[in-house]
């Protein structure tokens, strides 16, 4: 029984991804040549008829959606906001970085989040998307301290100094064993509800 209801919790999701245009990916089964993925049109996110953050928003502006509210964050407003520091290994750079943010989950509960999650609210998860379209998803559990032992922040800085080509703002997060999430030149998050 435990099985089923685990099977069809990850349908739910896999539908909610793919409505998003977060679940295409090129494969190829035996037999068959590789298809290649269709890309959404730039004032879409995914074909949800969302609009794409960068699309409406100056430049350094991060948009986040929940419901029907949503809050725009310039450096200057999120730098009034307490900060944390977290110390990461970033697989790629292949060295300790040191990146200064807000724990995302402050600016979420700020839109209505629960902060401390149950029943239902478990089914929230987030898309975090930069400027160039690359998207990213969490559950709203991953980003809470209350629920994860991991820390996602948005990031302001990076070893004491602005991000420079990273953007405004990047997604950091601790746990991660790659920095495939880590979401740079962030502009958009959109907090949905998994059905």
């Amino acid at each position: 029984m435990v099985f089923k209801e685990e099977s069809t919790m990850r349908m739910r999701l896999l539908t909610a991804l793919l409505a998003l245009g977060l679940g295409t990916c090129p494969v190829a089964l035996p037999g068959q040549a590789q298809s290649q993925p269709q890309s959404a049109p730039m004032g879409s996110m995914g074909g949800t008829g969302m609009d794409h953050p960068a699309a409406k928003l100056p430049a350094g502006t991060l948009k986040i959606t929940f419901g029907g509210k949503s809050e725009e964050w310039t450096a200057a407003t999120l730098a009034a906001l307490p900060h944390t520091t977290l110390t990461v290994y970033n697989t790629h750079a292949k060295a300790n970085q040191i990146y200064t943010g807000v724990p995302l989950i402050e600016l979420l509960t700020r839109l209505g989040v629960p902060g401390k999650p149950h029943g239902s609210d478990l089914r929230l998860f987030l898309v975090a998307e930069g400027a160039d379209g690359y998207k990213a998803v969490y559950s709203v559990a991953e980003a809470n301290p209350d629920l994860h032992d991991g820390t996602v922040i948005v990031a302001d800085t990076m070893d004491g100094k602005g991000l420079a080509d990273n953007g405004t703002f990047q997604l950091v997060a601790t746990g991660e064993k790659r920095p495939a999430r880590w979401v740079r030149n962030l502009v958009g998050i959109t907090v949905l509800t998994a059905e």
